[in-house]
C-alpha cells in the first residue's frame, strides 16, 4: 500500500532546457576562446563553452533570416546582415542593436569580416560587388566590382599594414584586392570548384587555400604563385596551417616543414605535409560510422551527413573545432586529437528520451536519425553514439542506471553501457532477428537480465542478456530471441514489464492492450486483453505497488486497469489530442501524461483530477521519463527542445507558510501602528501587502481624529509615487460602494486638490482610473441631493406642525412651544381640529388605511430645531415642488389649527398625521 503521509505533488518547473541553436550557417569562436557564435534563423545565438548554455541571443526585429555575420577581433562588435538588406552593429552582451542602416548591395551579403584593429569591415554580396565600412566613423570607405557571381569568401590579409583583401567567388578564382587603389592586384587561379576556406602563417608570406575541388594549394604571397598543389580526395570545407612551435608528434609532425590539416567530406580530420603532399595522419572512425560513412560515400555529397562543414583553430587553448553537417560542434584538444567537448546544434524531431548514469547526471536521447545522443545535464556536453543504421525510435533503461537497450527502423536492438567512472558509453550487444521497425523496447526491472521487443511485424520478443556485459577487443555479444509470440493484430506500439519481472504488457494500433506471463521455461502465454480504447495504444505502464496498468491512447485518454479483471477504473481526459505516453509518478498515486497537443498533465488517481497542466511545447511529446529519486522529469518534443522539470511542490509549499508567516507578522506590526498613531508607517506597510480593504481602514482610522483632513492630507502626500498609484487604483474600487464613498471622496480630493493633471496621467492606468470614478461619483452626488431635499422638506413639516394643546393663538411667526406634554401626539384636521385626547376622527378609523412616515425622513440635532424664515420659505418653494414629500391619502386633509385665510392648499395636501414625541429630533444629510 502507499505511504499514507506521501504528498500529492502539485507542480513542476522547468529547470533547463535543451534547444536547438545551430540549424547551419556560419560558425565563429571569439579571441578569448569562451563563447561560440552561431546562426539559427533569424538569431545569432552566443553559447558559452564551459557550460553548453546560451548565454545571449540577437534577433532582427524584421525576423528575417540572417544571412552572415562577424564578430570584430576584440570581441566586442558583432554586425549581422539580413535578407532585409540591412546591417545591424550590435553589443551582443546586452542583445541591444547601437546602430543600422542599409546595405548599399542589392541583394542579401554573403559573407563579412573584420580586419585586425575592428575598424574596417568588408562585406561581400551576392551581387559581385565588396564593400567596406568604417564602423568608426560610419560611412562606406569602398566599393570594389568585378567578381563574378556571389562573392562566399572574403578575409583580409594578416598584416594590416599592407591594406590587402583576399575574396572568391563563382570563377573559382581568389582575388587579391588591394585597398589604397581600390584595384584588383591579381586573380590566383589554382581551383577548378568553389575556394572555401584560406589560411595564412604568421608572417603572412604564405598561404594555403581549399576548395571542393577535392585539392589544397600552397601559395607565395611574394610571388603569388602556386608552389604546391596537395589531392586529398575529398571535398575539403575548411583548411587550418599547424603551428610549427608545438610538439604534433602524436598526429605524425615530424618535421619542420608546413602541415596543415583538412576537414570535408569524409568526416574526420587529416593532417597533411605540404611539401611531400603526404597524408601524415588520419583521424580513425569506428566500424559502424565507418560503415555509415561508406553508404553514404555511395550517395550524392549533397546527402552526406558525416561530412565537416567548418574547421576552425584556437591557438590560445590548443583545440580545433569542427562543425558537422547535422549541426553538431565538436571539440578536439591537441596535439593527440582527442574529443574534448560536443554540442548539437539541432536535435531535429525528439522520438524519446531516458535518464541515465548516477544519480540522474545524463540524458539518452533519440532523435529522428540514427545515431543516439547521452547529454551531461551540467555541461550539456553531448556524446554521440553510433551503431544503428536507421531511426532510433525507443529507449529504456535498467534499473542501476548504468545499462540502457534502443531499438530502430534497422530492425535490430541493441544494448548499450556507460562507464561508472569516465562517463563514456559503448555498445555491448546487438540482436537483429524482426522482420519489420521495431518501434518499442523494454528492460527487466529486478536485474539486468532480458529485454522484450515489440515490434511493426506485430510480434513480441524476449531477448535474455548474458550475465557479464563487458565487451573486449570491441567484439559485442549477438543476442538471440528467447521466445517469439505473435501478439497483435497491427504494429506494437509500447511494451513493459512489471516491477516483479513475471508479467508483460503490450500496446498496439489494434486498439487493445494485452497481458503476458513471462514464464521461466522462456514462453511467453497470454493471460487477458484490455479492451475500451476507441484509437490504437500509445503507451502501457505498469504501477510500481498496485496490481494496476495504465494505458494511453490516440482517443485522448488515459485508462487504468485491474489486472485481476482487465476491467477498466478509471478513465482520464483531458488532452485534445493523442495521448503518447503515461508513467506513474508519487509511488503510484498520480500519473503524469503527455500528448500531442504539447502538453504534459498531472493526475491524482484517487480524485481523477488534472493537478496541473504543463505548457512548455510547441509539437507531439514523444519522450517522458521520471527520475529514480522522483524529484525530476524529462519530455523530449518533436519541436526539437528537450526540458528538464523539477518537482516543486515542497518549494511552492515552504514559500506559502513563508509568506504566511510574513503576513501575518505585517498584520501584527499595522495594528501596533495604529494603535501607535504612526498613520504614515500603517498606510506605506498596508498598501505594501497590496490589500485594499486594510488601506481602507487605515484612512477611516485617520478620518476619525481630530482635524481629520489636515492629517489625511499630510500622510498622503507623504506617500511614494507608486503608492499614491495604488491608492488611487483603490479609491476607483472604493468609490463604487456607497458605504466607502466619503473616504474614496476624501483621498481623491487630496490627490486633484495638490498634484498637477501631467504627473496624475503619467500614474500607471490613471486614465482609466479617473474615467472609471466619473459615473459613481455622479451617483453619489445625486443621492445625496435627493437627501437634502428630504432633509428641507422634514424642516418644513416641522413648521407646520403644533403640539396639541398650545394656545390657538400662536403665529405663524411665533417661536413652536416644544414643552413636553402629557399627551405626545398631534394632529392636523382642516374640518374638526384634533380631538381632546389625541384621537383620530371616525373617518380615520372607518377607512381602516395609515399613513407611511416619510421614507426619507431623518432625526435632526438639537440645535437645529429653530429654523429661520426663510429655510420655511425654501421649504415652500421647493421640497413640496420638486416632488420629494411622502405620498399621501387623497380622501383625507391635514388641516392646520391657523386661520382658513393662511392655508395653502398646496401645503395642507402635503401633510398629514404624524405620532411623534414631544421632543422630536431631526437630522439633516448634507454632503
Amino acid at each position: 500500500m502507499a505511504n499514507t503521509n506521501l504528498q500529492f505533488k502539485t507542480n513542476y518547473a522547468v529547470e533547463s532546457k535543451i534547444e536547438p541553436f545551430y540549424k547551419g550557417g556560419k560558425v565563429q569562436i571569439s579571441k578569448d576562446e569562451k563563447y561560440i557564435f552561431c546562426t539559427c534563423e533569424s538569431r545569432v545565438n552566443v553559447l558559452e563553452i564551459s557550460t553548453g548554455k546560451i548565454v545571449h541571443s540577437v534577433q532582427h526585429d524584421d525576423q528575417e533570416d540572417i544571412t552572415s555575420f562577424a564578430l570584430s577581433f576584440d570581441d566586442e562588435m558583432l554586425v549581422t546582415a539580413s535578407r532585409a538588406l540591412l546591417l545591424k552593429q550590435w553589443d551582443w552582451r546586452e542583445a541591444q542593436c547601437t546602430r543600422s542602416w542599409r546595405a548599399i548591395h542589392t541583394v542579401p551579403v554573403a559573407s563579412m569580416t573584420f580586419d585586425s584593429t575592428s575598424t574596417l569591415l568588408a562585406t561581400g554580396g551576392c551581387d559581385g560587388t565588396i564593400k567596406f565600412w568604417d564602423v568608426l566613423k560610419q560611412y562606406c570607405t569602398h566599393n570594389l566590382k568585378g567578381s563574378s557571381g556571389v562573392v562566399h569568401l572574403v578575409q583580409f590579409h594578416p598584416d594590416i599594414s599592407k591594406l590587402q583583401l583576399f575574396s572568391s567567388s563563382l570563377d573559382c578564382g581568389i582575388r587579391l584586392w588591394d585597398l589604397r587603389s581600390s584595384q584588383c592586384v591579381c586573380v590566383l587561379q589554382s581551383h577548378y570548384s568553389a575556394v572555401t576556406s584560406l589560411s595564412f602563417t604568421p608572417d603572412g608570406d604564405t598561404m594555403v587555400s581549399s576548395g571542393r575541388d577535392k585539392i589544397c594549394t600552397v601559395w607565395d604571397l611574394k610571388t603569388r604563385k602556386a608552389t604546391r598543389t596537395v589531392p586529398v580526395y575529398e571535398t575539403v570545407e575548411g583548411v587550418v596551417l599547424l603551428p610549427d612551435d608545438e610538439d604534433l608528434s602524436d598526429i605524425g609532425v615530424t618535421s619542420k616543414n608546413l602541415h596543415f590539416i583538412t576537414a570535408g567530406s569524409k568526416g574526420v580530420l587529416r593532417v597533411w605535409e605540404a611539401s611531400t603532399a603526404r597524408c601524415v595522419y588520419a583521424q580513425t572512425l569506428n566500424s559502424t560510422l565507418a560503415a555509415v560513412s561508406e553508404k553514404e560515400e555511395e550517395k550524392d555529397d549533397d546527402n552526406d551527413h558525416c561530412s565537416l562543414t567548418y574547421l576552425l583553430l584556437l591557438p590560445a587553448s590548443s583545440r580545433l573545432a569542427t562543425v558537422t553537417a547535422d549541426h553538431n560542434i565538436v571539440l578536439y584538444q591537441l596535439p593527440a586529437l582527442t574529443t574534448q567537448q560536443q554540442f548539437v546544434g539541432y536535435n531535429d524531431e525528439v522520438l524519446d528520451v531516458k535518464f541515465l548514469g548516477k544519480g540522474d547526471s545524463h540524458i539518452v536521447v533519440a532523435t529522428n536519425s540514427c545515431q543516439l545522443k547521452v547529454f551531461e545535464l551540467l555541461t550539456n556536453s553531448c556524446q554521440i553514439l553510433y551503431g544503428h543504421t536507421d531511426t532510433v525510435l525507443s529507449l529504456d533503461v535498467f534499473k542501476k542506471g548504468f545499462v540502457f537497450a534502443s531499438c530502430a527502423k534497422d530492425r535490430s536492438v541493441r544494448v548499450w553501457q556507460m562507464d561508472s567512472d569516465s562517463g563514456r558509453v559503448h555498445c555491448v550487444a546487438h540482436g537483429s532477428n524482426h522482420a519489420n521497425a521495431v518501434g518499442s523496447i523494454t528492460c527487466s526491472r529486478m536485474k539486468a537480465s532480458f529485454v522484450v521487443s515489440g515490434s511493426q511485424d506485430c510480434t513480441l520478443k524476449v531477448w535474455d542478456l548474458p550475465a557479464d556485459l563487458s565487451t573486449t577487443g570491441g567484439d559485442l555479444h549477438h543476442l538471440t530471441p528467447r521466445a517469439t509470440e505473435k501478439a497483435h493484430d497491427k504494429d506494437v506500439n509500447s511494451v513493459a514489464v512489471s516491477p516483479n519481472d513475471k508479467l508483460l504488457a503490450s500496446g498496439s494500433q489494434d486498439r487493445t492492450a494485452k497481458l503476458w506471463s513471462l514464464e521461466a521455461a522462456g514462453r511467453v502465454g497470454m493471460l487477458g486483453v484490455f479492451r475500451g480504447h476507441r484509437r490504437g495504444v500509445w503507451a502501457v505502464c505498469f504501477s510500481p505497488i498496485d496490481q494496476v496498468l495504465a494505458t494511453s491512447s490516440a482517443d485522448g485518454a488515459a485508462k487504468l486497469w485491474g489486472l485481476q479483471d482487465f476491467s477498466c477504473l478509471k478513465t482520464f481526459e483531458g488532452h485534445d489530442a493523442s495521448v503518447l505516453k503515461v508513467i506513474f509518478v508519487s509511488r503510484g498515486t498520480q500519473l503524469l501524461t503527455s500528448g500531442s497537443d504539447g502538453l504534459v498533465k498531472l493526475w491524482t488517481i484517487k480524485t481523477n483530477e488534472c493537478v496541473k497542466t504543463l505548457d512548455a511545447h510547441q509539437d507531439k511529446v514523444w519522450g517522458l521519463h521520471g527520475s529514480r529519486k522522483d524529484d525530476k522529469m524529462v519530455t523530449g518534443s518533436a519541436d526539437s527542445n528537450i526540458t528538464l522539470w523539477m518537482d516543486v511542490t515542497e518549494v511552492e509549499l515552504a514559500e506559502e507558510q513563508a509568506k504566511q508567516e510574513d503576513q501575518i507578522l505585517k498584520q501584527q506590526e499595522l495594528s501596533n501602528l495604529l494603535h501607535e498613531k504612526k498613520y504614515l508607517k500603517a498606510l506605506g506597510l498596508a498598501i505594501s501587502l497590496d490589500q485594499p480593504r486594510t488601506v481602507l481602514t487605515v484612512i477611516k482610522a485617520i478620518r476619525q481624529v481630530q482635524d481629520s483632513h489636515k492629517l489625511l492630507e499630510k500622510t498622503v502626500l507623504k506617500l511614494r509615487v507608486d503608492q499614491k498609484e495604488s491608492l488611487l487604483r483603490y479609491c476607483a474600487v472604493w468609490n463604487t460602494n456607497a458605504r466607502n464613498c466619503q473616504d474614496a471622496q476624501a483621498v481623491l480630493q487630496v490627490l486633484l486638490t495638490h498634484l498637477p493633471p501631467e504627473e496624475l496621467l503619467q500614474y500607471q492606468g490613471a486614465r482609466t482610473h479617473l474615467e472609471g470614478l466619473i459615473p459613481y461619483t455622479e451617483r453619489h452626488m445625486q443621492r445625496i441631493g435627493n437627501l437634502l431635499q428630504a432633509s428641507m422638506f422634514l424642516n418644513y413639516m416641522w413648521q407646520k406642525m403644533r403640539v396639541a394643546g398650545a394656545p390657538s393663538s400662536m403665529n405663524r411667526d411665533e417661536e413652536m412651544d416644544t414643552t413636553p406634554l402629557a399627551q405626545p401626539f398631534l394632529m392636523i384636521d382642516k374640518e374638526k381640529g384634533m380631538g381632546s385626547g389625541g384621537e383620530k376622527r371616525d373617518a380615520d378609523d372607518s377607512d381602516g388605511e395609515q399613513d407611511e412616515d416619510p421614507n426619507d425622513a431623518v432625526k435632526e440635532d438639537e440645535d437645529d430645531e429653530d429654523v429661520s424664515a426663510s429655510n420655511k420659505a425654501s421649504t415652500n418653494t421647493g421640497s413640496v415642488e420638486n416632488g420629494a414629500s411622502p405620498q399621501t391619502d387623497g380622501n383625507h386633509h391635514c388641516e392646520s389649527e391657523q386661520s382658513s385665510e393662511e392655508e395653502d392648499p398646496e401645503e395642507v395636501n402635503v401633510m398629514k398625521c404624524l405620532p411623534v414625541p414631544t421632543a422630536l429630533k431631526c437630522q439633516t444629510f448634507a454632503s
